[in-house]
């Protein structure tokens, strides 16, 4: 998905309509029949321009798409860590999205690919990793300096999901629990410094 244009302007309202083009997507794939962009726009009700603010290429769209079937929502993933202390609650959460790489591997390596060879406007993603980190340290606000949300959400997103998996396992030549654990130990040593 198109990041700069997600990034700007009513972002709530943007979310709202990139979900509705997802949940539209996935509806005409279990159709099991080839569609373009412009059916999408049709089935989710918005306007052709619109779905190329969001999305320029069908291969992106229809992969984010099928991820996005076995991803839970950031408002789910912060209603199952709200018991947990701060530094839990993150380290869940990069648990959560660890494990998700592990047991989907394969369809993010090929969306990975789809959006590295489509051409530069394309490359931005929906960026569900921050976004849970962002919602999660807002709400516990009082105990990290708001200076540091979104320095803490940006380098934690880093040590979760597929790129540090790539790095990990196809450069460092790690097992799938050797890679979890570095990228736990890691982020571990991070928030001991940044929640002291």
């Amino acid at each position: 998905m198109k990041g700069k244009y997600l990034g700007s302007g009513r972002r709530n309202q943007k979310l709202k309509t990139r979900d509705k083009i997802l949940n539209s997507t996935q509806i005409l794939l279990e159709k099991k029949k080839d569609f373009a962009l412009e059916d999408v726009a049709k089935h989710a009700k918005i306007s052709r321009a619109t779905i190329y603010r969001y999305y320029s290429n069908i291969d992106i769209l229809a992969a984010e798409a099928v991820l996005d079937l076995s991803t839970k929502s950031s408002e789910e993933i912060i209603e199952e860590v709200k018991d947990l202390g701060l530094k839990e609650a993150i380290m869940a959460i990069q648990e959560y999205y660890n494990n998700l790489t592990i047991d989907h591997e394969a369809g993010f390596r090929k969306y990975m690919s789809v959006v590295l060879n489509a051409d530069q406007s394309t490359k931005m993603r929906g960026a569900r990793r921050k976004k849970t980190l962002v919602l999660l340290l807002q709400q516990r606000a009082k105990e990290i300096h708001p200076d540091e949300i979104e320095n803490l959400a940006n380098l934690a997103t880093v040590l979760m999901g597929i790129e540090p998996f790539v790095v990990t396992k196809d450069v460092c030549h790690l097992t799938n629990q050797q890679s979890k654990d570095v990228l736990n130990w890691g982020l571990e040593k991070i928030l001991e410094n940044v929640l002291k």
